[in-house]
């Protein structure tokens, strides 16, 4: 049996100084997404659309390892990008205009044909709206400027200016959408403790 940690292959994208703002090339990635609007801490669509992701992914995780590949490696964390259509309006007051696209990456490996037969799995237990709305596809990031944010999703804003300070600093510009990576389980550890990578594209 291979053991694969993505997460330790990929450290780069996977963990991040809290003090210095880092430049990263994010390789293209293939990610089950899900789209959806609103606020996140009240919408059932969000928290369906989170059920919905990981169902899938450990599913695709238990199917490649009956397979004949017999490799074992553990499901990457969730991922956020976050957005409003006029991104000068984007504001943590006005959550039930964000625009997102929650999302997990998946190896390599993982087949269309797999992520098919692993939804039809999840839906067979659990047949929820989320499922018809996921899709499996490539997504390029490129450059970009990231750092660890600990602490709670609600005191994001400093970490948040200090990446998009950085970028301005060693004359870039933002570009593309605001994107966040949880490490922690927030059903488990104090929100004091939860570690988030926040990653801004850029350009130039």
């Amino acid at each position: 049996m291979q053991k694969i940690d993505y997460k330790k292959e990929l450290k780069y994208l996977y963990s991040a100084s809290t003090k210095k703002v880092a430049i990263v090339e994010v390789p293209a990635m293939n990610f089950l997404m899900i789209d959806g609007k609103g606020d996140p801490n009240i919408s059932p669509a969000f928290h369906e659309a989170i059920a919905a992701l990981f169902g899938v992914s450990y599913t695709l995780k238990f199917l490649i390892k009956k397979s004949t590949e017999g490799i074992d490696y553990g499901v990457l964390p969730l991922e956020g990008l976050w957005w409003t259509e006029d991104m000068s309006r984007f504001s943590i007051d006005a959550k039930d205009d964000w625009q997102w696209t929650i999302m997990i990456m998946q190896p390599e490996l993982i087949t269309k044909e797999q992520v098919g037969e692993a939804v039809e799995q999840v839906r067979k237990k659990k047949n929820t709206a989320a499922l018809a709305n996921l899709r499996f596809t490539n997504f390029a990031e490129g450059k970009a400027a990231q750092i660890m944010h600990v602490g709670p999703f609600s005191e994001e804003g400093p970490t948040i200016q200090k990446v998009h300070d950085h970028i301005k600093a060693v004359g870039g510009k933002l570009s593309g959408k605001h994107h966040e990576i949880y490490l922690s389980d927030t059903r488990k550890a104090a929100p004091e403790k939860w570690k988030t990578i926040i990653r801004q594209p850029m350009a130039g």
